[in-house]
Protein backbone atom coordinates (compact mmCIF):
# COMPACT_ATOMS: atom_id res chain seq x y z
CA UNK A 1 0.00 0.00 0.00
CA UNK A 2 2.78 1.94 -0.22
CA UNK A 3 1.76 4.94 -2.97
CA UNK A 4 -2.08 4.26 -1.48
CA UNK A 5 -4.62 2.77 -3.94
CA UNK A 6 -4.73 2.17 -7.78
CA UNK A 7 -7.55 2.56 -10.07
CA UNK A 8 -9.04 -0.80 -9.80
CA UNK A 9 -12.11 -2.50 -10.85
CA UNK A 10 -13.57 -4.95 -8.75
CA UNK A 11 -15.99 -7.26 -9.78
CA UNK A 12 -18.34 -9.70 -7.86
CA UNK A 13 -21.53 -12.17 -9.34
CA UNK A 14 -23.95 -9.34 -8.27
CA UNK A 15 -21.79 -5.89 -8.52
CA UNK A 16 -19.18 -4.34 -10.08
CA UNK A 17 -16.93 -1.32 -8.34
CA UNK A 18 -15.59 1.05 -11.29
CA UNK A 19 -13.35 3.88 -10.12
CA UNK A 20 -16.09 6.88 -9.48
CA UNK A 21 -15.89 9.62 -12.28
CA UNK A 22 -17.79 12.64 -13.33
CA UNK A 23 -19.38 9.92 -16.26
CA UNK A 24 -21.43 8.52 -12.67
CA UNK A 25 -23.08 11.59 -11.99
CA UNK A 26 -26.41 11.27 -13.24
CA UNK A 27 -26.55 7.77 -12.22
CA UNK A 28 -25.37 8.91 -8.72
CA UNK A 29 -28.02 11.87 -9.08
CA UNK A 30 -31.22 9.38 -9.96
CA UNK A 31 -29.93 6.74 -6.90
CA UNK A 32 -29.76 9.57 -4.19
CA UNK A 33 -33.19 10.50 -5.54
CA UNK A 34 -34.38 6.28 -4.54
CA UNK A 35 -35.26 7.33 -0.57
CA UNK A 36 -34.50 11.11 -0.98
CA UNK A 37 -31.38 9.74 1.06
CA UNK A 38 -29.60 13.30 1.45
CA UNK A 39 -32.30 14.06 4.02
CA UNK A 40 -31.00 11.48 6.58
CA UNK A 41 -29.55 13.76 8.92
CA UNK A 42 -27.36 11.25 10.69
CA UNK A 43 -25.20 10.26 7.35
CA UNK A 44 -24.09 12.27 4.24
CA UNK A 45 -25.01 11.65 0.66
CA UNK A 46 -25.23 14.05 -1.76
CA UNK A 47 -28.59 15.69 -3.01
CA UNK A 48 -28.64 15.41 -6.91
CA UNK A 49 -27.72 19.14 -7.76
CA UNK A 50 -25.05 18.13 -5.16
CA UNK A 51 -23.07 15.59 -6.99
CA UNK A 52 -20.97 16.57 -9.58
CA UNK A 53 -19.59 18.31 -6.51
CA UNK A 54 -19.26 15.39 -4.26
CA UNK A 55 -17.61 13.42 -7.31
CA UNK A 56 -14.78 16.13 -7.60
CA UNK A 57 -13.97 16.05 -3.88
CA UNK A 58 -13.57 11.89 -4.16
CA UNK A 59 -11.30 12.39 -7.14
CA UNK A 60 -9.53 15.25 -4.93
CA UNK A 61 -9.11 12.53 -2.20
CA UNK A 62 -6.74 10.22 -4.68
CA UNK A 63 -3.80 12.36 -3.58
CA UNK A 64 -3.89 10.90 -1.02
CA UNK A 65 -4.58 7.38 -2.06
CA UNK A 66 -7.52 7.23 -1.44
CA UNK A 67 -10.02 5.40 -4.42
CA UNK A 68 -14.13 6.27 -4.55
CA UNK A 69 -16.09 3.49 -6.85
CA UNK A 70 -19.13 4.18 -7.81
CA UNK A 71 -21.21 1.01 -7.32
CA UNK A 72 -22.78 -1.19 -10.57
CA UNK A 73 -25.39 -3.31 -9.68
CA UNK A 74 -25.17 -6.31 -12.49
CA UNK A 75 -28.62 -7.48 -13.24
CA UNK A 76 -29.88 -3.86 -14.15
CA UNK A 77 -26.97 -2.85 -15.38
CA UNK A 78 -27.06 0.52 -13.25
CA UNK A 79 -24.86 2.62 -11.35
CA UNK A 80 -26.83 2.53 -7.37
CA UNK A 81 -24.54 3.76 -5.13
CA UNK A 82 -21.07 4.71 -3.99
CA UNK A 83 -18.10 3.70 -1.49
CA UNK A 84 -14.57 4.18 -1.07
CA UNK A 85 -11.37 3.54 0.49
CA UNK A 86 -10.36 6.72 2.36
CA UNK A 87 -7.89 8.27 5.26
CA UNK A 88 -5.39 6.22 4.20
CA UNK A 89 -2.14 5.80 6.40
CA UNK A 90 0.67 4.30 3.85
CA UNK A 91 3.00 3.95 6.93
CA UNK A 92 0.89 1.90 9.18
CA UNK A 93 -1.18 0.25 6.44
CA UNK A 94 -4.17 0.90 7.48
CA UNK A 95 -7.36 2.88 5.68
CA UNK A 96 -11.13 3.47 5.84
CA UNK A 97 -13.74 1.84 4.05
CA UNK A 98 -16.43 4.58 4.45
CA UNK A 99 -18.73 6.50 1.95
CA UNK A 100 -20.97 3.88 1.21
CA UNK A 101 -24.29 4.44 0.58
CA UNK A 102 -26.74 2.82 -1.55
CA UNK A 103 -30.21 3.34 -3.47
CA UNK A 104 -33.19 2.65 -0.96
CA UNK A 105 -34.08 -0.45 -3.30
CA UNK A 106 -30.96 -1.82 -2.65
CA UNK A 107 -30.73 -1.19 1.00
CA UNK A 108 -30.96 -4.40 3.32
CA UNK A 109 -30.17 -7.10 0.41
CA UNK A 110 -26.92 -8.51 -0.67
CA UNK A 111 -25.00 -5.75 -2.49
CA UNK A 112 -23.69 -4.09 0.74
CA UNK A 113 -21.91 -7.74 1.75
CA UNK A 114 -20.24 -8.42 -1.81
CA UNK A 115 -19.29 -4.82 -1.93
CA UNK A 116 -16.66 -5.05 1.94
CA UNK A 117 -15.72 -8.79 0.80
CA UNK A 118 -14.68 -7.28 -2.72
CA UNK A 119 -13.00 -4.21 -1.40
CA UNK A 120 -12.25 -6.36 2.05
CA UNK A 121 -10.17 -8.78 -0.32
CA UNK A 122 -8.59 -6.16 -2.38
CA UNK A 123 -7.32 -4.21 0.67
CA UNK A 124 -5.53 -6.90 2.72
CA UNK A 125 -4.85 -9.58 -0.09
CA UNK A 126 -3.46 -7.27 -2.75
CA UNK A 127 -2.14 -4.46 -0.17
CA UNK A 128 -1.05 -6.19 2.81
CA UNK A 129 -3.30 -3.85 4.86
CA UNK A 130 -2.99 -4.75 8.60
CA UNK A 131 -6.36 -3.24 9.81
CA UNK A 132 -9.56 -2.02 7.59
CA UNK A 133 -11.61 0.76 9.54
CA UNK A 134 -15.43 1.50 8.94
CA UNK A 135 -17.06 4.84 11.03
CA UNK A 136 -20.15 5.71 11.37
CA UNK A 137 -22.50 7.84 13.38
CA UNK A 138 -23.86 7.13 16.80
CA UNK A 139 -27.32 7.88 15.66
CA UNK A 140 -26.75 5.82 12.29
CA UNK A 141 -28.37 2.41 13.82
CA UNK A 142 -28.74 0.22 11.12
CA UNK A 143 -25.12 1.33 9.40
CA UNK A 144 -23.66 0.57 12.70
CA UNK A 145 -25.66 -3.11 12.47
CA UNK A 146 -24.36 -3.83 8.93
CA UNK A 147 -20.83 -2.97 10.13
CA UNK A 148 -21.15 -5.30 12.75
CA UNK A 149 -22.80 -8.02 10.73
CA UNK A 150 -19.47 -8.27 8.41
CA UNK A 151 -17.68 -9.20 11.20
CA UNK A 152 -16.16 -5.95 12.15
CA UNK A 153 -15.72 -4.96 15.98
CA UNK A 154 -16.15 -1.78 17.62
CA UNK A 155 -13.09 -0.42 18.66
CA UNK A 156 -14.48 2.22 20.41
CA UNK A 157 -16.85 5.75 20.19
CA UNK A 158 -15.29 9.36 19.26
CA UNK A 159 -17.19 11.98 21.54
CA UNK A 160 -17.73 14.94 19.83
CA UNK A 161 -15.60 14.07 16.85
CA UNK A 162 -17.14 15.91 14.03
CA UNK A 163 -19.21 19.11 13.47
CA UNK A 164 -22.02 18.23 11.14
CA UNK A 165 -23.33 21.11 8.31
CA UNK A 166 -26.28 22.16 10.99
CA UNK A 167 -23.35 22.86 13.89
CA UNK A 168 -24.33 19.87 16.11
CA UNK A 169 -21.14 17.75 16.80
CA UNK A 170 -21.69 13.59 16.27
CA UNK A 171 -20.27 11.09 18.26
CA UNK A 172 -18.58 8.66 15.83
CA UNK A 173 -18.50 4.82 16.17
CA UNK A 174 -15.24 3.18 15.07
CA UNK A 175 -14.93 -0.25 14.19
CA UNK A 176 -12.10 -2.19 12.37
CA UNK A 177 -11.15 -5.42 10.67
CA UNK A 178 -7.53 -6.66 11.38
CA UNK A 179 -5.48 -8.68 9.45
CA UNK A 180 -5.87 -11.51 11.78
CA UNK A 181 -9.24 -11.61 11.72
CA UNK A 182 -9.77 -11.24 7.81
CA UNK A 183 -10.03 -15.15 7.20
CA UNK A 184 -12.95 -16.06 9.61
CA UNK A 185 -14.52 -12.61 8.34
CA UNK A 186 -14.02 -13.65 4.79
CA UNK A 187 -15.20 -17.03 5.57
CA UNK A 188 -18.22 -15.76 7.04
CA UNK A 189 -19.00 -12.91 4.29
CA UNK A 190 -18.95 -15.87 1.52
CA UNK A 191 -21.19 -18.44 3.44
CA UNK A 192 -23.48 -15.53 3.99
CA UNK A 193 -23.14 -14.29 0.34
CA UNK A 194 -23.75 -18.38 -1.07
CA UNK A 195 -27.07 -18.67 1.27
CA UNK A 196 -28.55 -15.34 -1.02
CA UNK A 197 -27.16 -16.59 -4.31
Amino acid sequence: MSHGFEEVVLSGDRVVLEPLNAGHADALANAAADGELWKLWYTFVPAPDAVAAYIDTALAEREQGGLAFAVRDRASDTVIGSTRFCHVDTNNRRAEVGYTWYAARFQRTAINSECKRLMLAHAFDSFGAIAIEFRTHWHNRASRAAIARLGAKQDGVLRNHMKSADGIYRDTVVFSITDQEWPAVRQNLDFQLGRTA
